[in-house]
């Protein structure tokens, strides 16, 4: 397991795209992981909670092969083009690209931070623009922050129905991180390191079916 940081350091899922290498030129797979943050914010506690998945994700399947293919989409950043959709038909290119991006992954990490019991707006808008049948059988890992642990149950009772509803194949153990587990926007609290553990685990040997072969470099 990744240990929690001893001080605050600079969230690596920053960079909107980043890649793991393999060791040498040796061929091995590639997992193709996809970020989408619902957090209206540039640095949140919700994507500090992404940074250790993504971090325990990468420390768990460099040992069998399998580099992390990383790209983050902050809905927010979308813009008005994003906003104003009401239909896929006729969709800015950039908006098309990022829901392309979402229904390709090999594992799609859903993130959130809690408003008035449930998912932000902007979080939901960008999954009612994505196709019905797209996710079907996708892997996605549940992730939210909240200002306490009561705002855990937005977790089983508004993003797995969500997710229900694609025919989306949710990670069992979700993770959630209150206000008190953060210094800042760096996770601290080892039980919740511990629990993402738990849930990469779980779905280890899935993750690794699930990716696929790295190009050949010349």
């Amino acid at each position: 397991m990744t240990a929690p940081p001893s001080a605050p350091t600079a969230p690596s899922a920053s960079v909107h795209a980043a890649g793991v290498d393999g060791a040498g030129d040796a061929p091995g797979r590639t997992l193709r992981v996809v970020v989408v943050n619902g957090s209206p914010s540039e640095k949140s506690k919700t994507m500090g909670l992404v940074d250790v998945v993504l971090q325990e994700l990468s420390a768990k399947l460099a040992p069998e092969g399998v580099a992390v293919d990383q790209t983050r989409i902050d809905v927010y950043r979308l813009g008005p083009a994003f906003t104003g959709a009401v239909e896929r038909e006729h969709i800015a290119p950039e908006v098309e690209a990022a829901l392309r991006q979402a229904e390709q992954a090999d594992l799609l990490i859903a993130a959130t931070p809690v408003f008035r019991g449930s998912y932000t707006g902007l979080f939901k808008h960008f999954f009612d623009l994505i196709d019905q049948y797209a996710l079907a059988n996708k892997l996605v890992l549940l992730a939210a922050t909240g200002g306490g642990d009561h705002h855990a149950l937005v977790l089983e009772h508004a993003l797995r129905p969500l997710f229900g509803f694609f025919q989306a194949m949710t990670v069992p153990v979700a993770v959630f991180a209150s206000s008190g587990d953060f210094d800042g926007t760096t996770l601290l609290n080892p039980r919740v390191y511990g629990r993402v553990e738990m849930a990469i685990t779980d779905v280890l040997d899935l993750l690794k079916a699930r990716s696929a072969p790295s190009p050949i470099r010349r």
